[in-house]
């Protein structure tokens, strides 16, 4: 794997020593994550009529909600 110098001398300057590889595993984690629920609304869509723009913006609503709640349980313990 390659990883252009700048962008890891970047994400080294905000972690720190020592916090380089657990961001990469996040990131990765997250594109993961970002990949498969664009899997399942293909599916879904595949099935069943496309989402509206109101049901989009109600899903993104909720996915920040439980991210701030993730943030701040994260942040209590």
């Amino acid at each position: 794997m390659s990883l252009p110098e700048d962008l890891a001398e970047t994400v080294r300057d905000r972690v720190g020593p020592g916090g380089f590889s657990a961001y990469l595993a996040e990131a990765l984690e997250h594109r993961l994550a970002m990949d498969r629920l664009r899997e399942i609304v293909a599916d879904f869509e595949t099935d069943n009529d496309p989402l509206t723009t109101e049901e989009i913006e109600q899903a993104r609503s909720l996915l920040h909600q439980e991210h701030r709640d993730d943030d701040s349980a994260g942040a209590a313990a």
